[in-house]
């Protein structure tokens, strides 16, 4: 049962890029977006990934893995835009 809090509390924290990514995309504006807290917010996804991987914790690696996906656009984009 634990797990799976874990995989719905990983689903929704990592769909929750998606909006921010589908709106920067179709706008391509992202003047209102921290470019140091999206740095901020994709090293700790990163360390929260690594971590998972030693840990060998399904929903961290699964989770981190899109959410470093889906972070890392926004972040792109923002430097790129």
């Amino acid at each position: 049962m634990i797990k799976w809090i874990g995989f719905m509390a990983a689903f929704l924290t990592t769909t929750s890029f998606i909006p921010q990514a589908i709106k920067i995309i179709s706008t391509g504006k992202t003047e209102d977006i921290s470019t140091a807290m999206y740095a901020m917010l994709v090293g700790g996804i990163l360390l929260w990934l690594i971590y998972g991987l030693k840990k060998k914790d399904w929903p961290l690696i699964l989770a981190n893995t899109v959410t470093l996906i889906f972070a890392g656009i926004v972040l792109f984009l923002k430097l790129f835009y």
